[in-house]
């Protein structure tokens, strides 16, 4: 099979799943108190009034930490019933269908967050994605960045078994069980590397280790 068909397929099936449970998406979120705690963090390097942009958004659920601190936020997904989600909430400046890859803005941003998205992004397409964010803001501005990790047995197990199916997956890509269909776990190491050939200047990280996953979580500036 041909690797850009396989996660041209893997991708569609991620925004299917999306897609399906987002009318009932926040009534079974797993915890995500770090994460609020990180978007509080992110935002006391924004300047006052500042706007920043939320992608993926997913139902927005983040949205109301922003406005109460006095920040306009914009979204972007590329699930249509999750950014239906998001638009019933009433508080982004602007909401836009389209994927991580594809983000269309120039300097727009003040800062940027990506939260629980990154491992659905394949590996091929980290550099552009980073650059993307990067791009989006202004100078110097700061991006919030999480990335999932489960243990290397589970990924040594992923990799041998989809790869005796024939299917053209790297190490560290999983499609089966609670993953909406592809997730993708490159492991700090390449994560960094990736964040270095950015530009990308890591301000703080930390990891939370969960019940076999955790997520390691960054704060990154831009150069000026």
């Amino acid at each position: 099979m041909d690797r850009q068909m396989w996660l041209a397929e893997r991708q569609a099936t991620v925004v299917t799943a999306y897609d399906a449970e987002a009318g009932t998406y926040d009534q079974h979120e797993y915890p995500s108190d770090t994460q609020r705690e990180w978007v509080t963090r992110l935002l006391r390097l924004v300047p006052p009034g500042g706007t920043v942009l939320d992608a993926p958004c997913g139902t927005g659920k983040y949205f109301p930490i922003l406005a109460a601190a006095g920040y306009q936020v914009a979204g972007v997904d590329q699930s249509a019933g999750m950014l239906a989600q998001a638009q019933a909430r009433n508080v982004a400046l602007f909401l836009e269908h389209t994927t991580l890859q594809d983000l269309p803005f120039t300097g727009q941003f003040d800062a940027a967050m990506t939260v629980d998205a990154m491992e659905n992004v394949p590996p091929e397409d980290w550099p552009a994605v980073l650059a993307n964010l990067h791009r989006a803001v202004r100078p110097g501005s700061c991006i919030y960045l999480t990335v999932e990790e489960i243990s290397q047995a589970d990924i040594d197990h992923a990799y041998k078994n989809l790869s005796a199916r024939g299917l053209p997956v790297v190490r560290g890509e999983v499609i089966e069980g609670d993953v909406a269909g592809y997730h993708y776990y490159p492991g700090r190491q390449q994560t960094i590397a990736w964040f270095q050939r950015e530009s990308l200047v890591i301000l703080d990280e930390d990891y939370r280790q969960e019940n076999g996953w955790g997520y390691r979580h960054f704060l990154l500036r831009t150069p000026r």
